[in-house]
């Protein structure tokens, strides 16, 4: 089956393969007029259709590449933002044999359940019931789900090497990634226990929030392939005539959906990572109802303060400190153009805060990068991956939306309103400080003769009788060596630069001053 599986998604995979390959290198090389935006477009939804057709896993395979800026061009990642999770349901009795292995009979187990599902995904499917009076939504596995994911991601990883060969360098990397990242999450996604823990975690961190509300487990009826929640119905999120009637603000709408999530991101180390429309709804008074909680993202707090430095940089119009804070995420590669980067920020940072950037300069811009190795050296880490989804389709909300909002503005306010911004201060001191400590380290390096002259002069100390002419030498020295230390670091945190330069005055003069007793 396996080798017949393979051979068939092969088949159906290698024409989009190529395509991408073909596309992917105008889009990295070539600008403006020489790109066929429709015909780009047309081979993207001739991948959205070859994975929906290839099933479940493909499914999740293609919702997990539409974020992956660093692999597709734009107009893929457009086409395959459409791609729904939306799958026709199997058979109730299928579903009712996978509840009553894991929770026993249903008649003794819920008051009842509505037999038709009110949605299907590729993993699982969705039904109404009632437990003791109560309103439920019961999540089952699809049966068979797991032998079905396990065939093909052994075709996957059996394609992968091969598929590798036709596309350019430096999408290998990360392919690969990509791959063990995925492989990952699907089978998280399938363990409804983590989703558990995942939702109450959630529910937990956003329990003061007031924009929000996030549905209740019920421990008791749930397992790892059932999941038994709370019900809460709403209006969906980009059902905009619907949300019209019920006069709901929309600008407020979209305001809020960039708050709770940031919040998630920027505060909390557990975020829901896929808020795309069919899984958030709006109460009849405006309040957002998160359903879904198999894909999550988590940072460790290194990873989160470095984000809040970034988020801070762009919030400050400081492209050169945006620039350290990606380095410091990984999100840039070890030989980036820093001067290519920073103009780019720069244009984007003008762009964030309502100041559209010339044509020219854009123009501009591009042919500086296309004549440096790469046109914009981005990679995404794994611990990032997530987030940029969630960023992706969060924008996509906004879109439907068409109201006025500025994200600058809302991000500053989530900055303030949730304390972070002296922690992003405290993080970057210290970076800077790092920085600093390693361009001294640089500037004596890169003058061995100090050291050799200080051994020479040291020897010739034992027959001069005046010693404390060396203490002058001592800070010179070590006052020379903050000054250029300093000088580097002017050039990337203008404060801690110009006190490095007096600090170094300072040292001297106190040496100074000791010579002369």
């Amino acid at each position: 089956m396996s080798t017949t599986r393979t051979i068939f998604i092969l088949i159906k995979l290698f024409p989009s393969i190529l395509a991408l390959r073909k596309d992917r290198k105008k889009w990295i090389y070539h600008e403006g007029n020489e790109i066929d935006l429709e015909q780009f477009r047309k081979n993207a939804r001739k991948v959205l259709d070859t994975f929906i057709s290839l099933g479940p896993v493909y499914i999740k395979l293609g919702q997990w590449l539409s974020s992956r800026a660093d692999i597709l061009p734009q107009p893929y990642l457009e086409e395959l933002s459409k791609l729904q999770d939306s799958v026709p349901a199997a058979p109730f009795n299928q579903a009712k044999s996978v509840i009553e292995k894991d929770l026993g009979p249903i008649n003794e187990t819920f008051d009842q359940i509505d037999p038709n599902s009110i949605s299907g995904a590729s993993l699982g499917q969705v039904y109404r019931g009632s437990i003791s009076g109560k309103q439920i939504v019961i999540k089952v596995k699809r049966p068979g789900i797991e032998k079905i994911v396990a065939e093909d991601i052994k075709v996957l990883k059996k394609i992968l090497p091969l598929a590798l060969r036709f596309v350019d360098p430096n999408l290998r990397y990360s392919a690969r990634a990509m791959l063990s990242q995925f492989i990952e999450t699907i089978h998280e996604e399938m363990d409804y226990t983590n989703e558990s823990e995942n939702l109450k975690k959630i529910k937990h961190d956003l329990e003061n929030n007031n924009k929000v509300v996030v549905p209740s487990v019920y421990d008791e009826h749930s397992s790892k392939n059932v999941l038994t929640m709370e019900y809460l119905p709403g209006i969906k999120i980009t059902n905009v005539e619907a949300l019209n009637e019920k006069g709901i603000d929309r600008q407020k709408l979209v305001i809020d959906v960039h708050k709770v999530f940031f919040t998630m991101l920027l505060k909390h180390s557990i975020f829901h990572a896929d808020p795309h429309p069919g899984n958030i709804s709006v109460t009849d008074d405006g309040k957002l109802i998160l359903y879904d909680y198999g894909m999550v993202g988590r940072l460790d707090n290194e990873t989160r303060l470095r984000l809040i430095r970034l988020y801070l940089a762009l919030v400050e119009k400081d492209p050169p400190r945006t620039v350290n804070a990606m380095y410091d995420l990984g999100m840039l590669t070890p030989d980036f153009n820093r001067s290519v980067i920073e103009k780019g920020i720069e244009l984007t940072v003008r762009a964030m805060h309502g100041k559209k950037p010339d044509e020219m300069e854009v123009e501009s811009l591009m042919e500086l990068a296309n004549k440096t190795m790469s046109k914009f050296p981005f990679i995404l880490p794994k611990n990032l991956a997530l987030y940029m989804r969630m960023a992706s389709i969060i924008e996509g909300i906004y879109k439907t939306h068409k109201v006025n909002f500025k994200f600058v503005k809302i991000l500053r306010e989530i900055l303030e309103e949730e304390s972070l911004i002296k922690d992003a201060y405290i993080e970057e001191i210290k970076h800077s400080f790092e920085r600093f400590a390693k361009s001294i380290d640089a500037t004596i390096s890169i003058a061995p003769e100090l050291k050799k002259y200080l051994d020479d002069n040291r020897s010739l100390n034992l027959l001069n009788t005046k010693p404390k002419s060396n203490i002058l030498l001592s800070g010179s020295i070590l006052s020379a060596a903050i000054f250029i230390g300093s000088s580097f670091l002017y050039t990337t945190n203008e404060s801690i630069g110009i006190t490095g330069m007096i600090g170094s005055l300072v040292i001297m003069s106190i040496f100074a001053i000791f010579r002369k007793r």
